[in-house]
């Protein structure tokens, strides 16, 4: 049904049609013929003080008006980074109840990350924008590049790891597919919100080598190659004020600093203060919590402090319009790329190439972590009986986790992709083994599954090992899941083993048969006391619709393995920087006084760990992580050759290229990921022992070899000086690194920057 201003827009501009025809003159504002920044100015001049801060502030949950009076539609957003949310009210956050918005889910950006290929994150951005432009929404809020700091943030499995550089060359090609589609994507969550926990309520603080460094490049990346056409400010504060209305983060930094052009949108119910929100940098206000009563309103959305707040404080002459132009002129700019842009394709939803790229993800993002007496793939001449055991073989994942709750045209379990893959020639039974989170429904969201199970963890247990004894292959399905406290919108996990006592099932399940692979499902890493009596390990995430059929597929050796972890996964939460060294949840002093249960009293967040993030910290320090970033094994073997230089000494204003060949020496193809990393030798500041400065996934049969190339400039071996406000790269010698791992190296060539 049409919308009342739909139609009057529809009117309008049937009307200004036919005045251009008839006085042979057509406003500039719709001729196309005219540069757009003169369009975007010509729009502006026409509108009345009211039309320009009504654009700035929601009309409904998800949508923002245009101007009808002029013919300039509304905008429609819509959640999310994983696949296009189901409808909700107009003013509620409940299902509206349609029966045409089940999509279909894409693998979480975890997922995705993993796969090092910068290709699956153009075809993943592409599908998904298709989807987002047939139901007719004009910005999709993702991706998240948030970095992963702690493996209890609930939301890390809607992020891209804890890298800077595998996050920003893996977001620029999402952007450009989804914007292929005349969609915008509204890149989150700008910035430093690394936790769920007093999201709303804590102050970062965090050194500006840290900042430039670890936290700001993937949306840089986002804005200045991406070139995404919204990003998304957040929840926490940094310098005293909150993210979405802060100065240093959306003015200096974003708009000055990185020239943006864009418009920046609040996270739902960011903004809390009208002056702020106009002179720092927002310019597109969702969200705000208000009830229509207080002020007497007959619209609540007339309460937004960029609302009737913002009217009154112009109309009163208290603030100018210089600020307020600037917001119109861009959120005009993005109309003429969505809304207004005739050009864009009508999109599709739920065909069978979105399946294709739904598998075809997942299949190249699941990790091989373990694979002791090649247990896996499975041997069908072998496996006459596969026993399948986990709550998480027969629980759907597509619901639940926040803001990213899906509902899907279907989605395939793994017991249902094992059965299917497998049960022509094998017996594939199922047991429960544990009972873990047994819900349905997740933020309005019907899964339809009702997982109760009354039998105690004794008959679960003793069910599961006699069916282990008898079977000749057993795959255990476990991990997380997305209700709260774990991996969900929120809240953070609270602890980093896995949760329902899944240990003491892996660790029976392995005395019971020698042939067990462990199956995790997860968006973080989580602890493995039983790695040693385990055989076989594999990382598959939440993989979306296709989730059964791509975690079958890589079973059965259809799909060689070839994910790499984009984040490390330590051995013991206490070996990861951010809590050794770190504030987590926040300053412990305050925590206990009861700091960071609202607004005015935000708990402090240091970041003491600095640049030593993920990786940078376990490498540098030696601390043997369980499994390091970048790590995935495979069903095949690759042997990379001795690196060269095309020459040892480069200056300032020069490149180098490295070269490294890189051979499959095993029986099946396969795919590797030559992985470079930069070490400064010798520095004045401290550094990580190596940085990732390259990547390169490489296709090889059997035998095969072909040759890897990457070329760096001073970008790569730079370090940001806070002093001087600039990226400095020292002179002295530096080492290229290759390998196929942080801590698997393979290949070495020094050079000397003059």
């Amino acid at each position: 049904m049409l919308k009342k201003t739909a139609i009057v827009s529809l009117f309008t501009l049937i009307s200004v049609s036919y005045m251009a025809q008839t006085n042979n003159t057509l406003p500039v504002y719709l001729d196309e013929s005219k540069p757009v920044e003169q369009r975007i100015q010509d729009a502006l001049s026409r509108m009345t003080l009211e039309e320009k801060v009504a654009m700035l502030h929601a009309q409904s949950k998800f949508s923002s008006p245009g101007v009808p009076r002029l013919g300039i539609p509304e905008f429609w957003t819509t959640d999310g980074p994983h696949g296009v949310r189901p409808e909700v009210m107009w003013d509620e956050w409940d299902q509206a109840g349609w029966t045409n918005d089940s999509i279909i889910a894409y693998p979480a950006l975890t997922a995705l990350s993993a796969t090092w290929n910068k290709k699956m994150s153009w075809n993943y951005g592409k599908a998904l924008g298709e989807e987002a432009r047939y139901r007719k929404k004009d910005i999709l809020l993702g991706p998240g590049v948030n970095i992963y700091r702690t493996p209890l943030n609930g939301r890390n499995f809607e992020y891209m790891g804890e890298d800077p550089y595998l996050t920003s060359k893996m977001v620029v090609p999402y952007i450009k597919g989804v914007q292929s589609n005349g969609v915008a994507t509204s890149v989150k969550h700008f910035a430093l919100n690394n936790q769920e926990m007093f999201r709303h309520t804590s102050n970062v603080n965090v050194d500006d080598r840290t900042l430039y460094e670890i936290y700001l490049p993937p949306f840089k990346a986002a804005v200045t190659e991406g070139d995404s056409w919204t990003i998304m400010g957040a929840y926490d504060m940094y310098k005293g004020q909150y993210a979405s209305q802060n100065q240093y983060l959306l003015n200096d930094i974003l708009k000055k600093e990185w020239k943006y052009k864009g418009v920046v949108v609040s996270d739902w119910g960011a903004v809390n203060n009208t002056e702020q929100a106009i002179h720092n940098g927002l310019d597109l206000e969702f969200g705000t919590w208000t009830n229509g009563l207080s002020a007497g309103t007959k619209n609540a959305y007339d309460n937004y402090f960029l609302a009737k707040p913002y009217l009154d404080l112009i109309k009163s002459g208290k603030v100018g319009t210089t600020e307020l132009d600037d917001k119109v002129t861009r959120l005009l700019r993005l109309a003429y790329q969505t809304t207004m842009n005739r050009n864009k394709p009508f999109g599709n939803i739920a065909s069978e190439e979105h399946k294709a790229v739904a598998k075809e993800i997942g299949e190249e993002g699941i990790v091989l972590l373990k694979n002791q007496g090649n247990v896996l793939p499975i041997d069908l001449n072998k496996a006459k009986k596969i026993a399948v055991i986990g709550e998480n073989a027969i629980k759907i994942m597509t619901v639940g986790g926040g803001s990213s709750s899906l509902k899907v045209k279907y989605e395939a379990l793994p017991l249902d992709g094992i059965k299917s893959r497998f049960g022509k020639k094998a017996d594939v039974q199922y047991a429960r083994g544990y009972v873990g989170d047994i819900g349905g429904e997740y933020n309005g969201v019907k899964s339809g599954q009702d997982l109760k199970d009354s039998r105690s963890e004794a008959e679960l247990l003793n069910e599961a090992v006699a069916l282990a004894k008898q079977s000749d292959y057993v795959i255990f399905v476990g991990g997380l899941n997305k209700a709260d406290f774990q991996d969900s919108e929120g809240n953070d996990r609270k602890s980093y083993g896995l949760p329902y006592n899944q240990d003491h099932v892996i660790s029976a399940l392995a005395k019971a048969n020698k042939n067990l692979a462990v199956v995790l499902v997860s968006g973080n890493a989580v602890a493995m006391p039983w790695i040693k009596e385990v055989p076989s390990v594999v990382q598959a995430w939440y993989l979306g619709s296709e989730a059964g059929n791509s975690i079958a597929s890589v079973l059965a050796g259809d799909s060689n393995p070839s994910g790499k972890l984009p984040f490390t996964f330590p051995v013991k939460l206490e070996d990861n920087s951010a809590h050794q060294l770190g504030e987590y949840p926040g300053q412990k002093e305050e925590f206990a006084a009861g700091k960071g249960k609202d607004q005015k009293n935000p708990i402090n967040i240091t970041y003491n760990e600095g640049i030593f993030v993920g990786y940078r910290w376990h490498d540098t320090k030696n601390i043997k992580p369980l499994f390091s970033f970048g790590h995935g094994l495979s069903y095949t073997t690759f042997e990379f050759g001795k690196a060269k230089a095309d020459k040892t000494v480069i200056s300032q204003d020069d490149t180098i290229t490295f070269t490294v060949s890189v051979k499959n020496t095993g029986k099946k193809a396969g795919a590797e990921v030559a992985q470079l990393y930069i070490s400064d030798l010798k520095s004045s500041v401290p550094r990580p022992s190596k940085e990732l400065k390259g990547f390169e996934k490489v296709y090889l049969n059997p035998g095969e070899q072909k040759e890897v190339t990457f070329t760096i400039d001073k970008t790569a071996l730079s370090y940001f000086d806070a002093g001087k406000h600039d990226w400095v790269a020292e002179p002295g010698d530096f080492e290229a690194l290759i390998g196929n791992s942080s801590d698997a190296i393979k290949t070495k060539v020094k050079f000397t920057l003059k």
